[in-house]
């Protein structure tokens, strides 16, 4: 294409999924499946060595992740996996109460909603209670509350809840969890939310979901955990040795 006079060079468009979005991946799959636990500090040449890929996109991949909140830059160690703390995790939900609520109304409203991901991501919650498996159920819920949402017209609040889900699965299995064993109610929650969906109820899947995100809400502010109180994934999921190649052994 010919540059006219003036007009800015811009380079040319790239394929959707780069190298450096599969190492985001990776890392993520890693972080929420408690593979890589908090404060682990991610190194690029160790990174770059497992997954068979050079510096730079994991170099741009650590980047992504630390601007979505998952990683967190240290004062002297470099880009570690963030440690959310009992404060963090109620303005995580607190910023969902804003969001999530309105943007499954309007998925509601639409008759495009295809509830199968949904419906896939509650049968696999109910196995994982039975199971007691609450890594995989954070996993599954995080599936659940995304295929509500993610048929809302406006992809920029699309891509805001995508991150804040994303920061939920990191805090919900050692604090909300362990604290208050509520899993069991809230699958039966999540059951409610989606008939509302399902029968395009949009006014009713919204009070529903204001009210179930809203109950954590009060359980983190009324019980006021300690101020020390941090959160990590926690459970056994296979593979977790497969991290000790990407932290800093030192």
């Amino acid at each position: 294409m010919t540059r006219e006079p003036g007009q800015p060079s811009l380079p040319p468009l790239g394929r959707s999924t780069t190298r450096s979005d599969l190492v985001a991946a990776s890392l993520k799959t890693a972080i929420l499946s408690g593979e890589l636990k908090p404060d682990e500090v991610l190194v690029e040449r160790r990174i770059a060595e497992l997954l068979g890929v050079s510096k730079t996109p994991v170099r741009e991949a650590l980047i992504s992740l630390t601007s979505t909140g998952l990683l967190t830059s240290t004062r002297n160690r470099g880009i570690a996996v963030r440690r959310l703390g009992a404060e963090d995790v109620r303005r995580i939900y607190e910023m969902r109460m804003l969001l999530e609520p309105w943007a499954t109304a309007r998925a509601a409203s639409d008759g495009g909603f295809d509830p199968t991901e949904a419906r896939r991501a509650l049968d696999d919650a109910a196995r994982f209670v039975e199971a007691d498996d609450q890594v995989r159920l954070s996993l599954a819920n995080r599936g659940f509350h995304r295929a509500l949402y993610s048929t809302c017209p406006n992809d920029m609040v699309v891509s805001a809840l995508d991150d804040l889900q994303d920061l939920t699965a990191l805090g919900t299995v050692s604090l909300l969890w362990e604290q208050w064993p509520t899993w069991r109610r809230e699958l039966d929650e999540h059951r409610e939310i989606l008939r509302a969906v399902e029968r395009r109820r949009p006014d009713e899947a919204e009070d529903l979901l204001r009210r179930h995100i809203g109950r954590s809400i009060t359980r983190l502010t009324t019980a006021e955990p300690s101020s020390s109180a941090e959160l990590a994934p926690s459970g056994s999921v296979a593979g977790l040795d497969t991290h000790r190649s990407l932290v800093d052994r030192r």
